[in-house]
């Protein structure tokens, strides 16, 4: 979708800066498109979703997201009508869809096998849902190669799934779910055995036809990058519970757990103690990190209870040489691994402490020669507001 997507990003460059400002979910006066309302599932005496609460706003794009077995997929078929929940409600609109069949439903699901007719063409494919539902042939033409144009598949409406590439059936399970116009698409790992060039090109594809087509999509992954790319907003989730909902950016930045914060991107975790509030700033004693260590504004003060630091490795500067301060926010080291990936470079340092900390660092020039290498000395500092205080 190269030469096509390229224009159709640069005429919608309007409406995806207004995109980035938009958040239904700050606006008290805005009803959720979907309510999922103390949803709980049981498989016999197995949880495999507890006692879930979430709205979803029109024309999200959103994630769920967590390992396997965590229960995202059981959410995302409870939302299909598939499974059916042991407690709890779901809204669609404000109308209870208990006791609603999966074919009754304003819903489409696409699976991750992509389930495509091997007899069928491509057009044919994607017609079959609106010949079941016995829409007059002239608006299932019309619809179908509305559809196809969408998804640039023009050139393969004739051929058998068998001749396409794995990139190609995805676009035709995508088209076959969006030609009946549901209210909400569910999307099931759909880019999972893509490879990464063409998932990641694909992941841009995606959010741009959720944009041009105003549908809520729903997507369930494991691949925190993905999430990150193409949500408005993520759910966490961890042993059939929902643990944080936020943008990814908020995610990201800000975490409300550890588990969060390692789920999310790397992460170093250190622990504090002995807190104590200096100004807009908390200090807390870490003996891993051999300093003490400030953070940015903190609601509480910590006391002898334990807090935890998590901090990005690409806030973490490394150097040869000592800081000015080296009581606060300055850990030494030796460079115990490297990893060079192009634009950047991982350092892994081993702590006098004997703590492992990951920092990376841009290569802003080509690197002919290593600035720091292994078996170096180093010192490693930070900005306050770089750390993020954790309870849990």
């Amino acid at each position: 979708m190269s030469g096509a997507g390229t224009a159709s990003n640069q005429a919608r460059s309007g409406s995806s800066a207004a995109r980035q400002r938009w958040a239904p979910w700050e606006d008290p006066n805005e009803k959720p498109h979907v309510r999922i309302v103390g949803v709980t599932k049981r498989f016999g005496d197995f949880v495999a979703v507890d006692n879930v609460s979430l709205d979803i706003y029109k024309r999200e794009f959103f994630s769920l997201l967590g390992p396997s077995g965590c229960g995202k997929t059981t959410l995302l078929r409870m939302l299909a009508g598939f499974e059916t929940p042991s407690e709890g409600q779901i809204l669609l609109e404000g109308e209870d869809m208990s006791g609603v069949p999966p074919y009754e439903r304003p819903v489409n699901m696409m699976f991750q096998s992509y389930a495509l007719f091997p007899h069928m063409s491509v057009e044919k494919n994607i017609a079959f849902g609106l010949k079941q539902d016995r829409v007059p042939k002239a608006e299932i033409d019309r619809r179908v190669a509305e559809v196809i144009e969408m998804v640039q598949l023009g050139q393969f409406a004739k051929r058998k799934p068998h001749q396409l590439s794995g990139g190609q059936k995805q676009r035709v399970a995508l088209a076959r779910s969006l030609v009946k116009k549901p209210k909400m698409l569910l999307l099931d790992e759909p880019l999972g055995a893509l490879d990464k060039n063409l998932r990641t090109q694909t992941q841009f594809e995606l959010m741009n036809i959720q944009e041009e087509t105003g549908i809520t999509f729903v997507i369930v992954t494991h691949d925190q990058e993905e999430a990150m790319t193409v949500s408005s907003r993520i759910a966490v989730m961890d042993h059939g519970r929902i643990v944080q909902v936020s943008t990814p950016g908020e995610l990201y930045e800000a975490p409300l757990t550890r588990y969060v914060a390692d789920f999310i991107g790397e992460v170093n975790i250190l622990e504090g103690r002995g807190a104590q509030r200096e100004g807009d700033h908390l200090v807390l004693q870490c003996p891993d990190a051999g300093c003490a260590i400030q953070t940015g504004p903190y609601a509480e003060d910590g006391g002898d209870e334990s807090l935890w630091i998590a901090l990005r490795p690409e806030k973490v500067r490394i150097s040869k040489e000592p800081p000015a301060d080296s009581s606060r926010n300055c850990m030494t080291g030796e460079v115990w691994d490297i990893g060079y990936l192009g634009n950047l470079s991982t350092y892994h340092v081993k702590l006098d402490s004997g703590k492992m900390i990951t920092a990376t660092q841009a290569n802003m020039a080509r690197l002919i020669e290593r600035p720091i290498t292994w078996e170096d000395r180093v010192y490693l500092t930070w900005a306050p507001d770089a750390a993020v205080v954790l309870r849990d």
